[in-house]
């Protein structure tokens, strides 16, 4: 877990003098989603960075993009189209339609045996 190694780092540069700052990375987790403040603290340890007001606004901002991409709209789904080539003409479907309905007019209602 990169906030328990960004943890012992701080506290092994730091020693009791630093503690303040790994309270405070700590209790980010008690307002943030969890994973959103192990991914600060990854990006933490990978650019060296030992603040914890630093920490807090990589945290603050993965939080926003995460919010961003949950209020866009999902552009994935396929538009709805009434041209395409397996997709006939409506009189077409209505000659057929008529077709059924008239030899399902003619058949009997009940099976006489």
């Amino acid at each position: 877990m990169a906030a328990h190694q960004l943890c012992q780092t701080l506290f092994a540069a730091e020693g009791r003098v630093g503690q303040r700052k790994l309270w405070g990375i700590v209790g980010l987790a008690r307002r943030y989603p969890s994973r959103l403040v192990e991914q600060a603290c990854q990006r933490a340890l990978a650019e060296g960075i030992h603040s914890y007001k630093r920490i807090k606004a990589l945290t603050e901002q993965l939080t926003a993009q995460a919010l961003e991409q949950l209020n866009t709209p999902a552009q994935t789904e396929p538009v709805l189209t009434q041209h395409h080539r397996l997709i006939r003409d409506g009189q077409d479907y209505a000659d057929l339609f008529t077709l059924s309905a008239q030899q399902s007019a003619s058949l009997p209602l009940f099976n006489e045996d």
